[in-house]
């Protein structure tokens, strides 16, 4: 029975994503590149490091509030708990994972010590070839890693009417170049909250904010690693 439900779930999101695909148009959702947000405001007190949140709609908080896109609840997570780190969004609706490698120069500008790397459901939803989806994040991976950024990949999974074989290839690119690089994965960035409908919005596809406080809870966990990484990395420099 639950394997029935599964199918039943995953057929909703195909029929939905058919109407919706690509999670938006390619724009920003509160800023443009020519307007990179300011780490800091003046006078502040320095941070201890600069998180990144790179990504899609899912990102970017598509049609819910600035606050209560899964960066700005992370934001709110670390400061409870004591952690000095400033959340910038770079999320942009509707970018597939070329796109990401596109812009790369300016998300370096924000100066980041650690980037969430989601990207590439656009890719799959569009029907991509997983091998450039691969390709994109193995450059934007190397990237990162050769200006000493300390890399959280977010990994994703794919509708399964786009064909097993898509499907296998798409979902094993994660782990793949997670391995490939040393970085830290996330094995599924909506993990208990894809095809909930109580934690979705109407299309089925993106969090409420209820979903993106389950976003963050799930995230939590590899965020504080990569904390640790980046404290561990900083005192052997």
């Amino acid at each position: 029975m639950r394997n029935i439900r599964r199918k039943i779930g995953w057929l909703w999101v195909a029929v939905v994503l058919v109407t919706a695909m690509g999670c938006g148009e390619e724009t920003p959702k509160t800023s443009s590149p020519a307007a990179p947000a300011m780490p800091a405001c003046q006078g502040a007190l320095p941070h201890d490091g600069i998180i990144v949140a790179v990504g899609d709609s899912l990102t970017a908080g598509y049609r819910v509030a600035e606050d209560q896109a899964y960066p700005a609840i992370l934001q709110q997570r670390l400061d409870q708990d004591g952690y000095n780190y400033h959340v910038i969004n770079s999320g942009i609706s509707g970018e597939t994972s070329s796109g990401t490698l596109a812009r790369l120069d300016w998300v370096l500008t924000l100066k980041p010590d650690i980037i969430i790397l989601e990207t590439g459901a656009n890719d799959g939803l569009r029907g991509i070839d997983p091998q450039l989806t691969r390709d994109n994040l193995d450059q934007i991976v190397t990237r990162l890693r050769d200006e000493g950024i300390v890399v959280v990949l977010a990994g994703m999974k794919m509708i399964k009417n786009l064909g097993e074989q898509f499907t296998r290839e798409f979902e094993s690119l994660y782990p793949a170049i997670a391995a490939k690089h040393g970085v830290i994965l996330i094995p599924f960035f909506l993990e208990g909250v894809a095809v909930n409908r109580q934690l979705n919005q109407a299309d089925g596809i993106h969090p409420t904010e209820e979903g993106y406080r389950r976003v963050v809870d799930h995230v939590y966990p590899f965020v504080i690693e990569a904390i640790g990484r980046l404290k561990s990395q900083t005192s052997e420099g």
